[in-house]
């Protein structure tokens, strides 16, 4: 994480921990032969996509895949406590008409999978809420792995950080 390389496409992606943090130290067991278990999935469509305005095609492909890897990068190593090498990932582009299906997969597989950062503790995927929203509190993600610099200014009553790993540890004792 992130790929090597910049690449062209949008799609679905997945990201898998393997790493010694102790409150993710189930992962590390379940991967570790191979990926099965993602921590979270994600999307990355292409612009205009929400307001049905476009479908991917060679005149409007982008980097968005590549972007939102590298953004979630950023986000891992500025948590605490994590390290961006425990992290791998994996994606599949998709490409025309096929594009149009990405919000559907990736809904699947979250449903599927139940990814611990998806359906537990929220907050990884978020950005910059942006001037004149720092009311809110910090998300879920964010109070276990403080270090992103933009929540560090939302000031609103957050969840105490022992009921999230609390919900974390009942959450990873789903998986045999």
């Amino acid at each position: 994480m992130p790929p090597p390389e910049r690449f062209l496409g949008t799609g679905v992606y997945a990201l898998y921990y393997t790493g010694g943090n102790p409150t993710y130290s189930r992962y590390k067991e379940l991967n570790r032969l191979s990926y099965d278990f993602p921590i979270y999935v994600g999307k990355a469509v292409p612009e205009g996509w929400r307001q049905s305005r476009t479908s991917d095609s060679k005149t409007t492909q982008s980097t968005e895949l590549y972007r939102r890897l590298r953004e979630h990068s950023r986000s891992i190593i500025a948590g605490d406590g994590l390290n961006i090498a425990d992290f791998s990932c994996r994606f599949v582009i998709f490409e025309k008409e096929g594009s149009d299906m990405i919000g559907s997969i990736e809904a699947a597989l979250i449903k599927l999978n139940q990814p611990l950062w998806n359906s537990c503790v929220d907050g990884f995927g978020n950005h910059d809420p942006g001037k004149g929203r720092y009311g809110q509190a910090r998300s879920d993600w964010d109070v276990i792995h403080a270090g992103r610099v933009w929540a560090e200014r939302l000031n609103g009553i957050p969840n105490a950080k022992n009921d999230v790993v609390a919900r974390i540890d009942n959450h990873l004792k789903r998986f045999k």
